[in-house]
């Protein structure tokens, strides 16, 4: 593998002149995408100014984009970048939304630059390296009862078969309602997965994995020292159909909640 402190020093670079972006750009035109989702002029100018950086300085390594998907071959080292995660928070005023590149090696996550341009926020890491929050050391919280815990749960699900697809996210808002200190919906996965790993959220649960929106997340997670694993309780990888980062001591009761919600919404008839 390529020397990751080098890769996370390209990788900082290239957020630098993205937060930098999404700080002086007007959002400019909101195009619609699909049902419910939206892209912004800043998304398309992050993705195709980080695009263009990372194939200056990193000609070897493929990109995938938000955006524009694979615009450079998927190799075994690829980048994957969400230019604006939480574009709806962006497009109305408010302030939760993050730059996210991550560096994907086959099935994992190995390296994550998030930055928060509007909370003044950047949380980095590299496996082997430690995960910090500009300098200081990442560590996740010591909760070990969902009733001590604060716990965020990713969007509801939009487009085909979105009802079916919600029934599982129902069931676990429910049952988080009932049995968590409190529930958060931030609107963007790579700031819960910062936060996970920072202990300002005990666990993050979404049922969703894509590269662009979680591959720096769980790097930073699970390099802090958080638990990233599926649905299931198996290893978290690209192929994970859901992401769920814990702190350790959560992993028993956050599990426990996922399997009673799978059996509500199986009995409600509805898939995951």
């Amino acid at each position: 593998m390529s020397d990751l402190r080098s890769l996370l020093e390209v990788a900082s670079a290239a957020v630098d002149q993205a937060a930098s972006l999404v700080g002086r750009m007007t959002v400019g035109e909101v195009r619609p995408k699909g049902d419910r989702d939206m892209v912004s002029e800043i998304d398309l100018a992050v993705e195709e100014q980080v695009r263009a950086f990372l194939s200056r300085e990193t000609p070897e390594l493929g990109f995938l984009g938000e955006e524009e998907g694979a615009t450079a071959p998927v190799k075994e080292l690829t980048w994957a970048l969400d230019p604006v995660d939480g574009t709806a928070n962006l497009v109305n005023g408010i302030p939760l939304c993050a730059v996210s590149l991550g560096l994907v090696s086959g099935n994992a996550s190995v390296l994550g630059v998030i930055d928060l341009p509007f909370l003044s926020k950047r949380f980095t890491a590299a496996q082997g390296l430690g995960a910090y929050a500009d300098s200081v050391r990442l560590a996740p919280s010591r909760a070990i009862d969902l009733s001590e815990a604060v716990i965020a749960i990713g969007d509801y699900a939009v487009g085909p078969n979105s009802q079916q697809r919600n029934r599982m996210r129902f069931a676990i808002t429910q049952l988080l309602a009932e049995r968590a200190l409190r529930v958060r919906m931030v609107g963007s996965a790579a700031i819960d997965l910062a936060w996970v790993a920072a202990g300002k959220l005990d666990a993050s649960i979404a049922m969703s994995n894509h590269p662009w929106d979680m591959a720096a997340g769980t790097a930073i997670a699970r390099e802090a020292g958080a638990l990233v694993l599926d649905a299931e309780g198996a290893e978290h990888g690209l192929l994970s159909a859901a992401t769920v980062a814990v702190a350790p001591g959560l992993r028993g009761p956050v599990l426990e909640l996922l399997d009673d919600a799978r059996r509500q919404a199986d009995t409600q008839g509805g898939g995951h």
